[in-house]
């Protein structure tokens, strides 16, 4: 089954043991879930990540790592048009969520797993759910 994690639930699943974003993580690790993700996450996790070391206990080189892993075990898809200007049309408010809902589009993922309250407020429109909600859908 093809995901997009968001940012935010990817660097709380590397943070904060044993909750839902934790368990996304170790069942994208346990390849019980197919990642999708694109340049613009990569990005935003190199940015992210390197400040949350206290609480991740992540190194550079750890950092570094994880995204060569993210990179070689995922699946990478940019946006094209299309799904860029349908992101568009979706009416939301914080520009940085526009590729990432491209990317769901463009991917056609099954869902877009988020912790942000702009792109779950699409969840009419669009497969999105929170990571609780995905990880009681699916037993994880």
């Amino acid at each position: 089954m093809l995901v997009v994690l968001d940012t935010n639930v990817l660097v709380s699943g590397l943070a904060f043991a044993g909750g839902p974003p934790a368990r996304l993580v170790t069942a994208w690790r346990n390849g019980a879930i197919d990642l999708v993700l694109s340049d613009f996450v990569l990005s935003e996790l190199n940015r992210v990540l390197p400040r949350m070391s206290p609480r991740t206990g992540m190194s550079p080189m750890d950092v570094r790592d994880l995204l060569d892993s993210l990179r070689t075990a995922s699946v990478l898809v940019e946006p094209d048009a299309a799904s860029l200007a349908q992101a568009l049309a979706s009416g939301l408010r914080d520009p940085n969520d526009v590729p990432v809902l491209a990317v769901t589009i463009a991917s056609r993922a099954g869902w877009l797993i988020t912790g942000d309250k702009d792109l779950l407020a699409l969840a009419e429109h669009f497969p999105i759910l929170t990571p609780a909600d995905f990880c009681a859908r699916h037993g994880l």
